[in-house]
């Protein structure tokens, strides 16, 4: 495996300083654990806010990316639009945004159960991914994103340490609920990623993909966790948009563009909330190509031709956002 100089970590651990020194601005809580490590609630018990979380998203990111929320045209009854880019979509987005390390602890009404994602998962190595990536972090810092309402129990931070290599008073866990403004904003904030995943999962060479941006509607939050959690997976699958700069052949380029958008997907067309009870709320009988920016534009700059394919759905995103 090929070290990369960049380190996500430290990068991120950056824009970590940053949202403690602004904490009360941010509206955001910020304590120690038992074991030293810093935790950040985002939205569980505090108000937060889109500000924590678009830093949360560039946290997620690595340090790699840039967020900005700004109208977009092409929804206008949901005018304000994440939009997410990077020069480096592949490390910033598959090496530290996605959310792939699978944490639990305990059973029963204790349990914990959460959904890892940021830069530590670039120390830990605990997903085959990295293997495709070939990419490993080296810090003395650490930081995971967690989408959940509580902080992670001791047990669970002493394995995330462990597995980082990193001491426990080095490591910082923020965690908000996808029903609050900071954890809706980071997981719109996934769009370019989506899209990643998207061109791992169809297997076009990673190294190929040298640059990105993408868009997708703020969703309006809501108290219920499937409806939140339905609005903010709508907002990319029906109102996504990425656009992507790759090297090699132009049919390549066409080809990508066409196998990107969601509505390639069997489960098209419903809200995400409906589809995710027709199946009993088991997330993975969803058929994963689902999860894709609604329209996809392809541009092969070696040739300068640009392919598009998909469509947003504003009907759908109004079916959703209410």
């Amino acid at each position: 495996m090929t070290e990369n100089k960049i380190s996500v970590n430290s990068r991120a651990g950056a824009l970590v300083d940053q949202l403690l020194a602004d904490a009360d601005r941010l509206r955001i809580a910020v304590t120690k654990g038992s074991r030293g490590e810093t935790l950040i609630d985002a939205g569980a018990k505090t108000i937060g806010g889109l500000d924590v979380g678009i830093l949360m998203t560039e946290i997620c990111l690595g340090g790699l990316g840039h967020v900005t929320l700004a109208p977009f045209a092409a929804t206008p009854r949901w005018p304000f639009h994440l939009t997410v880019r990077s020069t480096d979509p592949v490390i910033a987005c598959l090496g530290s945004q996605y959310a792939g390390w699978a944490l639990s602890h305990g059973e029963g009404k204790s349990a914990f159960f959460a959904l890892g994602s940021g830069p530590a998962r670039a120390l830990a190595q605990k997903e085959p991914l990295f293997q495709d990536l070939g990419y490993r972090d080296r810090a003395d810092r650490a930081t995971l994103v967690l989408e959940g309402d509580k902080p992670p129990p001791v047990e669970i931070v002493d394995k995330v340490a462990h597995d980082c290599g990193v001491a426990a008073e080095r490591l910082a866990f923020i965690y908000a609920p996808t029903r609050s403004l900071a954890g809706g904003v980071q997981v719109v904030g996934r769009v370019l990623e989506v899209a990643m995943h998207k061109v791992h999962e169809l297997k076009f060479p990673l190294a190929r993909v040298i640059d990105g941006v993408a868009t997708a509607p703020l969703s309006p939050p809501h108290p219920d966790f499937v409806t939140a959690m339905g609005r903010t997976n709508d907002a990319i699958v029906y109102g996504g948009l990425a656009h992507l700069f790759v090297t090699g052949p132009a049919a390549e380029a066409r080809e990508l563009a066409k196998a990107l958008p969601s509505l390639t997907s069997r489960d098209y067309g419903r809200p995400f909330a409906e589809i995710f009870k027709s199946f009993k709320g088991d997330f993975y009988k969803i058929d994963p190509s689902l999860f894709s920016p609604a329209e996809a534009v392809v541009t092969a700059v070696e040739s300068g031709e640009t392919f598009r394919a998909g469509q947003i759905s504003q009907d759908l995103l109004d079916a959703s956002f209410g």
